[in-house]
């Protein structure tokens, strides 16, 4: 007997690593501009081939480019550029699609050994376990040794990483990971960095807040990540968020982070910065709602069937018949 399989077909393999390490602490269209160089690493591509397959702009994937660059996660050669206009990348991981977890393992074990004898990462992991009132499993202290040894966050930055997360309320080291991974790709390196981060943060996500009137609380753990997206992710300034929140008061008259995302992800998607572009977007839009008015109009006067009687000469006819002459054939 012949069986055909209906799930033959060709697969784009992602490490565990990738997943496990980088994938939770990068926002969503990096991690599509990583996906898809993984499943075009054989092939030579682009930044305006990337861009027009994904739906983003070029700025967008230069920026996940150089994120998942400077994360370790990916390398490519810049030999091909002409004039720095077109460069051509190849996927070269960093993070290798093998099997092999326990050698990955291993070498975060032997980074812990070598750490034990420095003095201000032993007392960085004492700190932290004091802080989150717990001894620190294998998992953990691997995370730290990675934050402290691979990607040289202070560990001065690191204590107050952890009493930051655990004061608001977290103390999972998957959550202190990636707001760690999140610190060091905006380039916070001192206590004082992360400090005005937060607070730039706390001040950003009252004023949400506030446009929807949810005066008397603060904003719970999903809509904390939706207004950390708005601002991180998406990169959009205060006053373009705002202007979100207000429409989406205007449109359904009560609060919803979920409707004013989707405005703020349509607005992405067509590379709004400013107030004004959203203006020029308006603008655009109301023009093409005019035009396919005009266009609907118009069908619906020649939706009209046509036909070939002489009214004028029906009407003369009528009237002399009704003075008794005959109508000239």
């Amino acid at each position: 007997m012949d069986m055909i399989c209906s799930f033959r077909t060709e697969a784009t393999l992602v490490a565990n690593e990738f997943i496990d390490r980088y994938m939770a602490a990068a926002n969503g269209e990096y991690v599509k501009v990583y996906l898809y160089l993984l499943r075009h690493q054989q092939d030579t591509v682009d930044v305006e081939g990337i861009a027009d397959a994904l739906n983003h702009t070029e700025a967008d994937v230069k920026r996940a480019l150089a994120y998942w660059e400077r994360m370790g996660a990916l390398k490519y050669d810049r030999q091909d550029e002409p004039a720095q206009e077109k460069p051509f990348f190849k996927e070269e991981q960093a993070v290798k699609e093998t099997d092999a977890d326990p050698a990955s393992e291993k070498g975060s074990q032997e980074r812990i050994d070598r750490l034990a004898e420095d003095e201000d990462f032993t007392q960085l992991l004492y700190i932290a376990q004091k802080y989150m009132n717990k001894i620190f499993t294998s998992r953990e202290c691997q995370v730290f040794a990675y934050l402290y040894d691979e990607l040289h966050m202070a560990a001065e930055l690191l204590e107050y990483l952890v009493e930051y997360c655990v004061q608001s309320g977290h103390t999972s080291i998957r959550y202190i990971e990636t707001v760690g991974l999140d610190w060091h790709e905006k380039r916070l390196r001192t206590i004082e960095d992360a400090r005005a981060y937060s607070s730039s943060f706390t001040k950003s996500s009252f004023a949400v807040m506030r446009c929807f009137g949810l005066t008397d609380r603060k904003p719970g753990d999903r809509e904390k990540q939706m207004i950390e997206k708005w601002f991180s992710s998406y990169g959009f300034s205060l006053e373009v968020v705002l202007e979100a929140c207000n429409r989406t008061m205007a449109a359904i008259h009560s609060p919803s982070f979920r409707y004013a995302d989707k405005i703020l992800e349509e607005w992405k998607k067509a590379g709004v910065r400013t107030v004004r572009d959203i203006e020029l977007l308006d603008e655009k839009r109301q023009t093409r709602k005019d035009r396919r008015t005009v266009k609907k109009a118009s069908n619906q006067f020649h939706n009209f069937q046509q036909r070939d009687t002489d009214y004028d000469a029906m009407v003369l006819d009528q009237v002399k018949s009704w003075i008794g002459t005959e109508p000239v054939r």
